[in-house]
């Protein structure tokens, strides 16, 4: 497979969280996941509303424009707490590289494979994650504490960027119509 000049073939992979940084994601997780499903409607409806084309991949909600629609809606409800679950299985998980692996592998797979959702979305969703924490938890999402989260879901990407290539994604080409 040949490269474009220029083009980056892997993101640079974080160094490993220091034991204070898990501390910090782990205390802070525990007050944001006592909110799970209003977090994760509010983090998905702040991907939808920022990056529109992300809802491409979604056929029970992609054409709702309406964000009190969208945040009603059952689909999205329900995918909003998979994606909190996931995010509480691998903080729960984060001294288990083993677990974090397999997870990742889970969801990289699935998504490549079954959603063919282009990867770059994991990276634009943890930035949306970011700022949506530090926005509902500005006591408990510090700058400290922000950084040990960019790290995690910097980690996050790197592993499901790798099991991407790892299944052989191919970037589908656009439709334009």
């Amino acid at each position: 497979m040949e490269r474009k000049q220029g083009e980056v073939d892997h993101l640079e992979r974080p160094s490993p969280l220091t034991d204070k940084e898990k501390v910090m994601i782990q205390d802070s997780w525990g007050k944001v996941f006592q909110n799970c499903d209003d977090v994760g409607v509010a983090i998905l409806v702040r991907l939808f509303v920022n990056f529109p084309s992300s809802k491409q991949y979604f056929s029970q909600f992609k054409n709702i424009e309406d964000t009190e629609e969208l945040e009603q809606s059952s689909q999205l409800r329900k995918h909003a707490h998979r994606v909190m679950d996931a995010i509480n299985t691998l903080v729960e998980s984060i001294d288990n590289s083993e677990k974090v692996a397999s997870v990742l592998k889970l969801l990289g797979t699935a998504h490549a494979l079954r959603h063919k959702v282009d990867p770059v979305y994991f990276k634009i969703l943890s930035g949306v994650i970011l700022e949506v924490l530090g926005e509902e938890y500005p006591e408990v999402v510090t700058p400290e504490v922000a950084t040990a989260w960019t790290k995690l879901l910097a980690t996050v990407c790197c592993g499901i960027n790798a099991v991407y290539e790892e299944v052989g994604w191919t970037q589908l080409p656009t439709s334009t119509g």
